[in-house]
């Protein structure tokens, strides 16, 4: 799950299914790492885990609403889909496993590791989403100290 503000990802999970115990073991990470604020939306697409009364129902529980686009439309979703298609070109492609466990470690060093706190988004102004949240809290606080 990606918060657009930064394009940080900020819950992920990978098991070998698509079902909505996937989906809602990363929104539980996410919401661990961010503690959404009520209002908060969750963009995706159509498919079944998303929208999935569990699924729904965990949203309620944490402030934040579904969104999915029409069928066909794909600007909801598009920063995610546009993050899985990094995640495949600069990782995924290039390498081979020989477990699960082993890829699960390279895809947590690359979000981690590499795409968070390194990775440049022109989106951004050619930062990093740590870096990018670094530089916003930095902002904030300069504000309100100025306004003080």
């Amino acid at each position: 799950m990606e918060d657009l503000f930064s394009r940080k990802i900020v819950g992920w999970e990978m098991q070998d299914h698509m079902r909505k115990e996937l989906v809602i073991a990363a929104l539980e990470m996410a919401v661990g790492q961010r503690k959404p604020e009520a209002g908060c939306i969750h963009h995706s697409d159509k498919g079944g885990q998303y929208t999935a009364v569990l699924f729904g129902e965990r949203c309620a529980r944490a402030g934040i609403t579904p969104s999915t686009g029409s069928k066909g439309d794909c600007f909801d979703n598009a920063c995610s889909e546009s993050f899985h298609a990094t995640l495949k070109k600069e990782l995924i492609y290039r390498h081979t496993w020989s477990t699960r466990a082993e890829a699960r470690t390279a895809i947590f060093e690359y979000i981690e590791g590499w795409y968070n706190p390194h990775r440049r988004h022109s989106k951004l102004g050619y930062l990093s989403p740590v870096e990018y949240e670094r530089a916003h809290r930095a902002s904030a606080s300069h504000t309100a100290t100025a306004a003080v």
